[in-house]
């Protein structure tokens, strides 16, 4: 049997970011390692090991699908994997984290007001205001909220996208139009094609 590592363990991390958000909207920020490790993974390592050992989403959603046996298990459909599909919901995820910027922009320019507002699929706005207390940073760190429920949203978001496929599919049918997976798979692309030269 083979021995489980720490970073097995990672699925905890997800519910853990998730509740603390909840109650503290400024939690948020944590968010950023999950973004940005598997981005320096991939440009010192060329390979996208951390997202096949250490990303605690995947890890959760295979746990929920495989061992709560919460997923249908079928073949996630072609128009999904296709690299169309993939590189098309990368550039629309990153339009939106763009998005994003430019609200905490808006805010920290004082040309809009903090929404305390959690969005989810990009359309609905659900009240959030019970997790974050204004008094805490004040009206000129306003941004700092903004940025945090606008990476809240992105990270929830992009959660309940990959726990319907889960559902839907595979376990880990999420992994497979990531767009840190896409992200990543570019970056070992390219540093491939460097060792080749």
């Amino acid at each position: 049997m083979k021995t489980k590592k720490w970073y097995n363990y990672l699925w905890v991390w997800s519910i853990v970011y998730f509740a603390l958000g909840f109650f503290n909207i400024l939690f948020a920020w944590l968010g950023m390692i999950d973004f940005l490790l598997p981005l320096i993974f991939a440009i010192v390592g060329g390979n996208k090991w951390f997202c096949n050992n250490m990303c605690g989403r995947g890890q959760l959603f295979n746990l929920l699908g495989s061992s709560f046996k919460l997923s249908r298990n079928k073949t996630t459909p072609r128009a999904i994997t296709s690299k169309y599909f993939r590189y098309g919901f990368l550039i629309f995820f990153l339009t939106m984290f763009g998005s994003m910027v430019w609200q905490t922009w808006l805010v920290a320019s004082g040309a809009q007001n903090l929404r305390q507002a959690v969005k989810l699929f990009w359309t609905f706005r659900v009240p959030w205001k019970w997790a974050y207390n204004p008094a805490f940073l004040g009206e000129s760190l306003a941004w700092v909220a903004q940025f945090s429920y606008g990476f809240y949203s992105l990270m929830l978001t992009s959660t309940l996208i990959g726990l319907i496929v889960m559902v839907l599919y595979k376990p880990r049918s999420w992994c497979t139009f990531c767009p840190m997976g896409t992200m990543t798979q570019g970056i070992c692309k390219l540093k491939y094609k460097e060792v080749l030269k």
